[in-house]
């Protein structure tokens, strides 16, 4: 368990963090940018948790759990002194999700368009969700690009984005508050 009896420490007043390992960054570094952008998706979905109840706020809650987990493992890089033992995202949350999207879309009518963020609030924070964790997605490819970055952490957020697309459907009355586009409506 980690144990935070000291919230500020000043080591961080240069611009600079330490990852899991004691390894010191700037705090521009792409690691430092991708779990934060991670830790960022979390907070959109717990925006998203007050609008749910149930067995979505019980997927969303293991959803910003495994948000954790994939920001200590992204923190301790796979090429470090101590990544033996450190926290990985694991096939089994990804297999998860994968199973929480099957079961919701199969009560989900076939889009015929694309989808804009919105409908209620439940799911226009699930998109804005979605959204961040593309974004999130995007970095830890770029990184996996330069440095180790493990399979599963890659798969699990290719797979997350998905599952917000699909739950913030769910939360729409099971896309009957779907929003669509309208291809050129305002022309």
């Amino acid at each position: 368990m980690v144990i935070l009896n000291r919230i500020y420490t000043r080591t961080g007043d240069k611009g600079e963090t330490a990852l899991g390992d004691g390894t010191r960054l700037p705090k521009h570094a792409l690691r430092i940018a991708a779990y934060g952008t991670v830790d960022e998706a979390n907070a959109a979905i717990a925006l998203a948790r007050l609008h749910v109840s149930g067995e979505i706020d019980a997927m969303l809650a293991r959803i910003q759990n495994d948000l954790f987990d994939l920001g200590a493992d992204l923190c301790v890089p796979d090429t470090s002194r101590k990544s033996e033992g450190a926290l990985r995202v694991v096939d089994s949350q990804v297999e998860r999700l994968e199973r929480e999207i099957d079961a919701m879309n199969g009560e989900l009518a076939p889009l015929g368009s694309f989808v804009l963020p919105g409908g209620t609030p439940a799911a226009a924070y699930l998109h804005l969700a979605r959204t961040i964790v593309r974004r999130a997605e995007r970095m830890i490819v770029e990184l996996a690009g330069n440095e180790m970055v493990g399979a599963g952490a890659l798969k699990y957020v290719n797979r997350l984005s998905d599952h917000l697309f699909v739950v913030s459907r769910f939360v729409n009355d099971k896309g009957g508050k779907d929003v669509l586009w309208i291809p050129g409506a305002n022309r």
